[in-house]
């Protein structure tokens, strides 16, 4: 790399980083009217396509530390979004599962975000490469640090 390619700018990590920060400024916007936060839709995500999860595969999913998905869950429960229950055939296999209010808000969720990602002109295609792209870019890295 020469000297001059050596600037903040021109530094993938920085941009990949930069990128982070702003999606999750970005989803708030459309996330604030249910009162959630980007990692707690994140939650709602997984749970959509598989509900009843336990929680370790909840954990490896996200790629979420029980330091930071234990309270975010509690909160979720807290404000009725889920529940965590411990099944009586294995009380070590916390599992988690959607409520009600859970299930019911999906369509009014999805459609608040997409609204959102349709106000800012974000192309379907300009969408599917961006996330091809960064696809190989964790896979490679996650090879990397394995």
């Amino acid at each position: 790399m020469a000297e001059e390619d050596i600037t903040l700018a021109n530094q993938l990590c920085f941009s990949v980083y930069h990128a982070s920060r702003l999606f999750t400024r970005f989803f708030q916007q459309a996330l604030q009217p249910f009162e959630l936060t980007y990692p707690q839709y994140l939650v709602l995500l997984s749970l959509w396509e598989n509900d009843r999860q336990p929680l370790h595969r909840l954990g490896e999913q996200l790629d979420f530390g029980s330091n930071t998905l234990t309270p975010l869950l509690r909160r979720m429960e807290q404000r009725g979004w889920l529940t965590r229950q411990l099944p009586p055939s294995d009380r070590r296999q916390l599992i988690i599962a959607l409520t009600d209010k859970g299930r019911e808000t999906r369509g009014p969720i999805l459609g608040a975000v997409q609204q959102c990602v349709r106000q800012q002109g974000f192309r379907r295609e300009q969408y599917q490469q961006a996330l091809v792209i960064n696809q190989a870019l964790v896979n490679k890295l996650e090879k990397m640090l394995d």
